[in-house]
């Protein structure tokens, strides 16, 4: 299934997309839970309730306004840096080294506020007079549907509800600046998201391909399979001794491309268009304002 956020007529909606794409059929949420987006439906079905109702006759998609599929997530996300080899690579000579040659070493996780997230064809403000370094990062989020603590690696998969995609965008000298991430990574439109959550029975997260445009030039193009620490390692880092719960959201990282590491770098500017497309999950576009 892939299931979507959408609005229609002032009115926030769930709904699920047809199998060719044109189509969105609404379903019923308990009264109230709509405002969540697709949380609703993610926490319903982990406290073992059935899959909400189909509500009337399904709309084309070109009629309804698509939202992120967790308009406002129901906390921080969980984000992962330098988890794919060439991007790691490219970087290696920026002020964000990093040695991923180690086998025993870990994952580097930072988070990004929920308020930053915004639909998957909303424009992305640029904060000017805070930053002149705007980056994008094209990125598989992994959307958790059984909360639970300390999970083992051997049972993470069992514990992913879906899959959706994400651009990490980020302000590269704020984030040098304060040598921490959060910041530089959590600006107000800095989390385009969407188009909807692809169910893990419909996808296979750890075998997909990740590309990223700028402008119709083709920067990043990747494959799942060639992350430093995969999506059950990523899941079992997050997780120990820190409960997560239904709804929350893990990225999974960035293939190599950003323009950071280029020579010489090639940040984002005003009117620049970023498309993002994950196969089996779907686009996202968001022009850079």
């Amino acid at each position: 299934m892939r299931i979507a956020t959408f609005s229609a007529e002032d009115r926030r909606g769930v709904g699920l997309i047809s199998a060719d794409g044109a189509r969105i059929t609404p379903l019923v949420p308990t009264p109230g839970q709509a405002e969540t987006g697709a949380l609703a439906v993610i926490q319903a079905l982990a406290n073992g309730a059935r899959f909400p109702d189909v509500e009337g006759e399904s709309l084309p998609l070109e009629t309804v306004r698509l939202e992120a599929p967790l308009p406002k997530p129901l906390r921080n996300l969980w984000r992962v840096g330098r988890n794919y080899h060439a991007h790691a690579r490219e970087l290696a000579t920026s002020v964000f080294k990093n040695n991923d040659a180690n086998p025993e070493s870990w994952p580097i996780v930072f988070t990004k506020v929920p308020e930053c997230v915004v639909g998957p064809r909303d424009e992305v403000r640029m904060p000017h007079g805070i930053s002149s370094q705007i980056d994008y990062e094209a990125e598989l989020a992994v959307v958790i549907g059984k909360g639970g603590r300390n999970i083992a690696k051997a049972e993470a998969m069992s514990h992913v509800f879906g899959y959706t995609i994400l651009n990490d965008v980020t302000a590269r000298d704020v984030q040098s600046r304060h040598q921490q991430w959060d910041l530089g990574k959590s600006f107000d439109t800095f989390c385009p998201m969407g188009p909807w959550i692809a169910t893990a029975d419909e996808l296979d997260g750890t075998a997909t391909r990740v590309r990223c445009w700028v402008n119709g030039e083709l920067r990043q193009d990747g494959l799942t399979q060639d992350m430093i620490f995969d999506i059950p390692t990523l899941i079992e880092t997050c997780s120990r001794g820190i409960t997560l719960y239904p709804g929350d959201v893990i990225a999974t990282g960035t293939p190599a491309g950003v323009g950071m590491g280029m020579k010489p770098p090639r940040y984002l500017g005003t009117g620049d268009v970023v498309r993002i497309e994950i196969d089996g999950v779907g686009v996202i576009e968001n022009r850079f304002a």
